[in-house]
């Protein structure tokens, strides 16, 4: 479903990102790991089109997305959830959720159905659907930044660090949903540096080190290997 090869991005003379090459298959679950400035977030940019490939090709069911714009990646069904959720705060939830079917309501289709089954979903949205965005708990922005995402129809989620900030309880909450909406069919692939939780959700994943992949493999076999319980885990007592 999402096929990156050879991915090269760079910031001037910096390469934040080298010779990057993932696949994710339709309807699976894959988690990219790594420290801070292993070039995560720009691999997402990098994919929802927001910074500029110097090498490489990114596919989505096939398509080549060189070339074509941020929005028209968002009407294919490509989604990015960025880190720090970046919630529009002065607008209500709905207004939050609403803005996003802009990708295809433009078409003259209803959201009524879609907003009803993101607060089947959330429904601690639906108990805050007046309220401003500000005025929401970190939990509850992250809970509309992924609803806003499911208003956009997405057939492939990138998410960038949804628990940043939560309490352990809040993120276990948040990676529930998550494991919810890949069990609707969603192709997912999730930054994620609480590693334990990335991988008890994700069917495979990578290790991003300075720009480069790593370490690749089954999640069970990466929290079982040395360098990641190392590096990740506090050591073989974790």
């Amino acid at each position: 479903m999402l096929e990156l090869s050879a991915l090269t991005v760079r910031y001037g003379l910096v390469e934040a990102v080298n010779g990057v090459s993932l696949t994710v298959a339709e309807g699976e679950t894959v988690a990219l790991l790594g420290a801070n400035g292993a070039g995560k977030t720009t691999l997402l940019r990098a994919i929802s089109g927001l910074v500029k490939l110097v090498d490489g090709t990114i596919t989505m069911a096939g398509d080549d997305l060189a070339g074509v714009a941020v929005e028209k990646r968002v009407r294919r069904g490509l989604v990015h959830v960025p880190e720090r959720r970046r919630i529009f705060g002065g607008l209500t939830v709905e207004e939050n959720l609403a803005v996003a079917a802009s990708a295809w309501r433009r078409f003259g289709q209803p959201i009524e159905n879609d907003l009803e089954k993101v607060y089947a979903f959330l429904p601690r949205l639906a108990e805050r659907r007046s309220q401003r965005g500000w005025s929401l708990s970190g939990g509850e922005q992250q809970m509309l930044a992924i609803g806003r995402a499911l208003m956009a129809r997405p057939k492939v989620l990138l998410l960038d660090e949804p628990s940043l900030g939560l309490a352990p309880a809040i993120a276990d909450e948040v990676f529930g949903r998550i494991r919810a909406i890949a069990a609707e069919g969603v192709t997912v692939l999730v930054v994620e540096q609480n590693t334990v939780l990335a991988l008890s959700t994700a069917a495979r994943g990578y290790v991003l080190e300075n720009g480069c992949i790593a370490l690749e493999g089954e999640s069970q076999a990466l929290l079982k290997d040395p360098k990641v319980r190392e590096a990740y885990l506090g050591g073989a007592a974790a």
